[in-house]
């Protein structure tokens, strides 16, 4: 899903099938909408687009309005919801004086058909636009035969002889009846906020709560009382109970709070964001003689509430499951690796940890992969990024969607064993400074062999050339168990690892000026910079096809090889060096290139010459990003020292070609050797 907030900012749109509106609640006659918006984008191999407006068109043309305006959903939620009912992007517009006064013929020229150029325009049977609603239906109908969409309308929905509206929905959430708003809705309604210190008033009754601020003023909150509800924080779904009164019995305070217990938690989280779901209201808020009483009305309400959550599937021992483990999101970026996702994807959804999710982020496939997924992995998470951004802000685009305490880094070619992740996250659950962990990788095939790409865990030499625990170069040892200790390296492969989620956000994620290749040596490098420890864990096992998502000895390949080796020395290593050591790595490139010319490799002396351009062209970009890697470092580190295990003092180059070493375990590490 891709959201756009700025009307200049829109991309041309392929085929587009778009609907216009408020949307508030997206209750089920907006789901029918984006129903039949999803169908006939996939019918004419088009795009969905929802067009919504922020803020609130009636804020703006109605601002004397005495009547407070309430909403079922905050732009944040809409959005979600979108996502959650599979739309590929959302534009939220600007709603200013300026737009309302549009005419109906300025609204469609100017607006839907400049911006969008749509194919189909959906949209309910009651949509009027313009300046004064002047538009309806009919005018947008007969727009579309000179200007070439077609425009379906969606009849009124109707559940139990009661038709759905926004304002009805209003309605039962004023009087707290979440039974009927849900049926209308066709989801739960949510409330979100940041928790906030309270007076501690739940925790001496033993009902400690998480007090909410919404930060929203127009968002509805429902009538006061006591309600059953979910609670999600951190990718956990917790069952729970919430208060929301001016707590009639502790006379001493008149505010309206907001309040939630969640069943079984016992964190510190005040600060987090915590969304909650409202099942149904158990009764209405009261006055109680004394906290004794109030206790023992709340011990009521607590089974009460649980009984309501049981006809929901929900169950203390199922939270527990979850609770016991960090939530974890195993991330697998495609670009047109559908065959990939169909031979490899099934072995991932049997990982087996206890708290996952499996998500495919698409960097904008032409090959069908998203409606694959959609048939054949119906459970797996999607996100439809809607263009290629290579290999490295591909990640950094769909990671900072995700909520989890981990997340694992999959490429679409790897094939996952049984109970790969839960010995990792263990490991790194008993050791904080651990901010990266890599599997051991082997070859698909053969695959007794490691495999190119990460073997078991990356070095990085005196001079920035990249080595591994098992291949050296183009050479890769069979694997017989030589490298089975866990040990620290300098970096972990991109085909497979896991790192914590905060840490990746805080010390800047992937540049995404390296595309592909080499971008996880440069962010592990910063995080070494600043004292965290980068681990190969062997016993967890992975086989990689190599190659399938970026061909090895291509010229392409080549290039952005020599050109992000240099991007890499050239941000971290520190300048004293550097004047030394990148008019080096020239020379040796020019060596490399004269290689490449013994065995007839034209294209690769070419590619090497791009990627020195890359780098001249690029130099003042470098130079910022060096100096953003540097603030990260210094706002995040651990340590004053940096972290060197799985640096090589000597010259990787000069032992194999010089001296013929082929095998990691013929190096003499001295001091450099890994830390147990």
């Amino acid at each position: 899903m891709r959201v756009f907030y700025e009307l200049s900012t829109l991309p041309a749109f392929r085929n587009a099938v778009v609907t216009i509106g408020s949307f508030d609640g997206v209750h089920a006659g907006h789901q029918e909408i984006l129903r039949q918006v999803n169908q006939l984008a996939a019918q004419v191999d088009g795009e969905s687009v929802v067009v919504t407006f922020h803020p609130h068109p009636r804020e703006i043309v109605y601002p004397q309005d005495k009547r407070p305006l309430r909403l079922l959903t905050t732009i944040q939620e809409r959005i979600e919801l979108f996502d959650r009912y599979g739309v590929q992007n959302i534009v939220v517009v600007p709603f200013t004086v300026e737009f309302s006064q549009l005419s109906a013929d300025e609204y469609i020229q100017k607006f839907l058909i400049g911006a969008f150029q749509p194919r189909y325009i959906v949209v309910g049977y009651d949509h009027r636009f313009g300046l004064n609603r002047q538009g309806d239906i009919h005018y947008l109908r007969w727009y579309g035969a000179e200007a070439g969409y077609e425009v379906l309308e969606i009849e009124r929905q109707v559940i139990d002889d009661n038709a759905v509206s926004s304002s009805k929905i209003r309605q039962a959430v004023e009087q707290g009846d979440m039974v009927t708003a849900h049926k209308l809705m066709g989801h739960f309604y949510g409330i979100r906020g940041k928790v906030v210190r309270g007076q501690n008033i739940g925790m001496e009754l033993g009902f400690p709560t998480a007090n909410l601020d919404t930060g929203t003023p127009n968002k509805l909150i429902p009538a006061d009382g006591i309600y059953a509800i979910f609670a999600r924080h951190q990718g956990v779904r917790y069952g729970g109970m919430l208060y929301i009164g001016t707590r009639p019995t502790l006379t001493m305070y008149h505010n309206r709070t907001i309040e939630a217990h969640l069943f079984g938690f016992r964190q510190s989280i005040y600060g987090h964001e915590l969304q909650l779901e409202l099942v149904e209201r158990i009764r209405d808020d009261a006055a109680f003689q004394n906290l004794e009483a109030l206790r023992q009305q709340l011990e009521k309400d607590k089974l009460a509430a649980m009984a309501v959550l049981s006809r929901y599937g929900w169950s203390e021992e199922q939270t527990l499951r979850q609770r016991q483990w960090p939530s974890a999101a195993i991330v697998i970026l495609n670009y047109n690796g559908k065959t990939h996702l169909e031979r490899f994807l099934g072995t991932v959804c049997r990982t087996g940890y206890p708290n996952q999710r499996v998500i495919v982020a698409d960097n904008g496939s032409s090959d069908g992969s998203l409606s694959m997924l959609a048939e054949r992995f119906p459970d797996v998470e999607r996100i439809d990024l809607g263009r290629n951004y290579g290999f490295a802000e591909g990640y950094n685009q769909a990671i900072r969607q995700l909520e989890a305490e981990y997340v694992a880094l999959i490429n679409s070619d790897v094939e996952t064993t049984p109970g790969w992740l839960q010995p990792i996250v263990e490991l790194m659950e008993r050791d904080p400074r651990i901010a990266v962990v890599q599997p051991k990788i082997r070859a698909l095939e053969p695959r007794r062999c490691f495999e190119y790409a990460g073997a078991c865990g990356g070095w990085l030499d005196t001079l920035g050339y990249p080595f591994c625990r098992g291949r050296i170069f183009g050479e890769t040892e069979e694997d017989t168990g030589q490298y089975d200790e866990v040990q620290d390296v300098f970096w972990a492969s991109g085909a497979a690892f896991v790192i914590r989620r905060q840490l990746f956000e805080q010390l800047g994620g992937f540049d995404g000026d390296f595309f592909a290749h080499s971008e996880e040596i440069d962010l592990c490098w910063r995080l070494k910079r600043a004292g965290y420890r980068i681990v190969a864990y062997p016993h967890s096992v992975v086989y990689h096809l190599g190659g399938g998502t970026l061909a090895y000895q291509t010229p392409r390949k080549t290039f952005l090889n020599f050109r992000n080796s240099l991007f890499t020395i050239l941000k971290n290593e520190p300048a004293g060096k550097l004047l030394w050591l990148f008019p080096l790595r020239l020379v040796l490139d020019g060596l490399a290139g004269g290689l490449f010319l013994a065995q007839g490799k034209w294209a690769h002396i070419g590619s090497i010459v791009r990627a020195h351009f890359g780098v001249y062209g690029a130099w003042s970009r470098l130079m910022r990003s060096r100096r953003a890697a540097s603030h990260w470092v210094e706002q995040h580190r651990i340590s004053s020292v940096p972290d060197t295990a799985g640096r090589y003092r000597g010259s990787i180059v000069w032992k194999y070609y010089a001296q013929g070493v082929r095998r990691f375990s013929d190096l003499r590490l001295g001091s450099a050797a890994p830390k147990p």
